[in-house]
């Protein structure tokens, strides 16, 4: 199939791209044929955010969104940001003490999941064709480099990988040009920063793994618009990360935990933090009387300007996170997403226009981002990640809160941050083993009924996308070394170490089980496991995530 412009992920860089090629293609009456593919089993399906939304984006994207009934219900009606010392202590910071970045007068509590729903209803009624479980799986390229499209994976493909009855080829989209909207760690494009050495001039990418979890709540204790955000227990000061609880629309809280993956202790369990983290009187007091109803997991991208990927090459772009525009200091990534698709539109709709057949790298594309409000937004955050891992929890907040308050985000340095998440860990010997709780039941839980609400699935009998470079590692090298981390980092217990009656232990890949936050891909010591695309349609089913 043939089209102007193909693209991969149907997020909001992604749709926010797709609206505005087809809005500018009709400002200038010009034909433009668009095409989004989706891995997920619809629109939303695999979105999980906060999220406080910045609607700065969405204001140049559609003016009259309020009147076109975009899903922004919930105005910030209140911040309050903690510092916690234990798992009874806290105290409130006021709000002359916070780094302004992180206040959120003007924004909205939000599920990104449904704004993309709705960017998807914008998008086709703008012309634009959305196809939701198609996983792009492979890059397509042009004899001379340059990428040509790509091909969506085969369905019906058995685990002994030949194709079963159900068995039903992939489709080759061809564009003059693609872009690369997959979201954090997307898995093609990892594949095109390698090819095109788009990260050769930047500092190494640093990413956290958020867990989320949305519950109803007593009424009596409701309090839309309310914005909690909190640093420190139940992590050290070694260990970055904040959580956080947004008071949404119908009697609902979200709540959360983000971990910095440049964690050092293997031992750490994210899954079982974000759990006994909910026990603390500040999240409890919210949380009794009341019932789970969804939960997800996913990795960001935090590195910031510093590990800003180029986001162009022949044939392309990267937009969003998987370029990595996430603005970390105001933990936020949703509304420089779009900005970075609505400027890859601009540029793509004059240049076809003016005859481009494709094929071709447009630096137009790298001046006009660092012209916008995103790129200095950035800029202006570029030492806020790094502060935070050189000098701890505590010491890079008060180093933040000059930095941002005092000059604006314009100190004349930067600081760089250049190990790889990966290779902080330490071995396991030299590092306390961490005694979690047991689950209640009622406040915190297990994995197993974790997963379960996040509706996840995949067709059992397909080739494991979890794909292991070398088979021996596991238990080789990272259980004797690290205990085997995966075990804990992973927070829907898709690998296990099992041991048989005479005692012989393997390594087990429960990939049924995976949400697809691709912290196994980041967080591997050994660099040993590649995230892959699962058959299309398979994993999360989010709802209003």
């Amino acid at each position: 199939m043939e089209f102007d412009v193909v693209i991969v992920g149907a997020g909001p860089a992604g749709l926010s791209a797709a609206c505005r090629l087809m809005q500018k293609a009709q400002d200038n009456n010009q034909e433009l044929m668009v095409c989004v593919v989706e891995k997920g089993s619809e629109v939303g399906a695999h979105i999980l955010s906060g999220a406080v939304l910045e609607p700065r984006a969405l204001n140049e994207l559609f003016p009259d969104w309020k009147n076109m009934g975009a899903p922004l219900n919930t105005p910030v009606d209140g911040d309050q940001i903690y510092l916690f010392k234990n798992e009874d202590k806290a105290t409130k910071v006021p709000n002359s003490f916070v780094p302004h970045t992180m206040h959120n007068e003007g924004n909205y509590v939000v599920s990104v999941g449904n704004l993309c729903r709705w960017l998807a209803e914008q998008a086709e009624s703008l012309g634009v064709e959305i196809f939701p479980g198609f996983a792009a799986a492979e890059i397509l390229y042009n004899e001379d480099g340059s990428v040509k499209g790509v091909a969506t994976g085969d369905m019906g493909v058995g685990r002994d990988g030949n194709p079963k009855d159900s068995y039903m080829p992939g489709m080759e989209l061809h564009a003059k040009y693609t872009l690369f909207a997959e979201g954090c760690r997307g898995h093609l494009g990892k594949q095109l920063i390698e090819k095109f050495e788009l990260d050769k001039d930047s500092d190494p990418q640093h990413y956290g793994i958020g867990i989320k979890e949305l519950w109803d709540i007593d009424p009596a204790k409701h309090k839309p618009g309310l914005v909690i955000h909190g640093a420190g227990w139940p992590l050290d000061n070694k260990t970055g990360g904040g959580s956080f609880l947004y008071h949404a629309e119908n009697n609902q809280v979200v709540l959360g935990l983000i971990i910095d993956l440049a964690y050092s202790n293997p031992h750490l369990s994210p899954f079982d933090e974000f759990q006994r983290m909910k026990h603390h009187p500040v999240f409890k007091e919210y949380l009794e009387g009341g019932k789970r109803v969804a939960y997800g997991a996913r990795a960001i991208a935090k590195g910031g300007l510093n590990a800003l990927a180029k986001m162009t090459f022949p044939g392309g772009l990267l937009i969003g996170c998987d370029a990595g525009t996430l603005n970390f200091a105001k933990i936020k990534g949703t509304h420089t997403a779009m900005k970075s698709g609505m400027v890859a539109a601009e540029i793509l709709v004059d240049a076809i226009a003016a005859g481009d057949e494709g094929g071709k790298e447009h630096s137009a594309y790298t001046e006009a981002f660092q012209a916008c409000w995103a790129y200095d937004e950035l800029y202006r955050s570029r030492n806020f990640g790094p502060a935070m891992h050189k000098f701890g929890t505590f010491m890079g907040g008060a180093f933040n809160y000059i930095d941002q308050n005092w000059f604006k985000g314009k100190l004349p340095f930067t600081l760089h941050d250049t190990t790889e998440d990966y290779a902080q860990l330490k071995p396991a010997a030299e590092c306390p083993k961490i005694d979690y709780p047991k689950p209640d039941g009622v406040i915190s839980f297990d994995k197993p009924s974790s997963v379960f609400l996040s509706n996840t699935n995949h067709e059992e009998e397909q080739p494991c996308h979890l794909v292991l470079k070398n088979p021996n590692i596991p238990l080789e090298r990272n259980m004797p070394l690290y205990d085997e981390p995966a075990q804990r980092y992973c927070p829907a217990g898709v690998y296990e170490i099992v041991e048989d009656e005479s005692g012989e232990k393997s390594f087990q890949i429960n990939s049924q089980n995976c949400v697809h936050c691709k912290t196994c891909d980041i967080k591997d010591p050994s660099q040993n496991i590649t995230w892959v695309t699962p058959e299309g349609a398979g994993g999360p089913n989010y709802p209003n995530m």
